[in-house]
């Protein structure tokens, strides 16, 4: 149990997450963090053993390093050791087929003992096999699987653990921009957007001498052609959803509801991106 500057209090047995709360100064310090947030991102586990190994090697090292022995002579025989190491896991590892299940939930299971989710281990596994081969892509006969950006959790109040499922889609905790927007729509026709339907304000203050009423009621006037154009250059795509990064106006709003479309706004860049892929 640690509490993090803010006050917060972060309850964890990973070893990254808590070497990620701890402020040190010094560069040696700041390498092994360092070390256990590269096996995080490459592996996805064993970061308190890779902290444990290196903490180990740089004990042994110090001995011949009061020997007055040089520090490249101490790296090359580490060099010579990781050889033999790889040469060593070459021989005792088991070919691994990512089509049998079995044998990938038991991989899975081997990480997943070691944590708090433990008790729920059979439901934790499938969740995160279904996970990956969910975001997995295969292009040209390279495969791609960047849980980082294309995997997420999305945590919902009530409920239990056992609820937990896997959403073969994008989740997005918005709401329609008008009440009379379909709610439910199937094999929806999307598009998306990273501008905002609203008129524009200019980016430098601008002044308006306004001289006479018809002026003022000319230049609402152009608001709302500039909106009712933009309107009709997205209906003419005939979509079903409109989603955007940016603002949408209640004229705006108003064009797209009476065209059956159904808008949802400031969604953040990253859940665009999800949708797009």
């Amino acid at each position: 149990m640690l509490l993090d500057p803010m006050g917060g209090i972060v309850m964890t047995n990973d070893g990254n997450a808590i070497l990620r709360e701890i402020q040190v100064q010094h560069p040696a310090a700041k390498s092994m963090i360092e070390i256990s947030r590269t096996q995080d991102e490459e592996v996805g586990d064993g970061t308190t053993s890779v902290i444990i190994l290196a903490g180990e090697m740089l004990s042994v090292a110090e001995h011949f390093l009061e020997q007055q022995m040089h520090p490249t002579v101490v790296i090359s025989a580490y060099r010579m050791a990781l050889d033999d190491m790889i040469s060593t896991l070459k021989k005792i590892s088991t070919p691994v087929d990512v089509n049998n299940r079995e044998m990938m939930l038991s991989i899975i299971n081997s990480s997943i003992t070691t944590k708090v989710i433990s008790r729920w281990s059979s439901l934790a596994c499938n969740i995160a096999l279904d996970a990956v081969k969910t975001v997995q892509f295969e292009e040209n006969g390279r495969k791609e699987i960047d849980i980082k950006k294309y995997a997420r959790v999305e945590k919902i109040p009530g409920g239990i653990i056992e609820d937990s499922c896997v959403l073969r889609g994008v989740m997005i905790n918005k709401d329609v921009t008008h009440p009379r927007m379909r709610r439910y729509i199937k094999n929806p026709r999307i598009v998306l957007l990273d501008s905002s339907l609203e008129y524009k304000k200019g980016e430098s203050q601008t002044d308006i001498e306004i001289t006479r009423e018809e002026d003022f009621t000319r230049i609402l006037q152009m608001e709302e052609e500039y909106i009712h154009q933009l309107c009709e250059d997205i209906i003419q795509l005939k979509p079903d959803v409109v989603i955007t990064e940016k603002g949408i106006s209640d004229l705006a709003q108003h064009y797209l509801m009476r065209a059956n479309v159904t808008a949802i706004r400031r969604v953040r860049k990253t859940d665009n991106n999800r949708i797009a892929r």
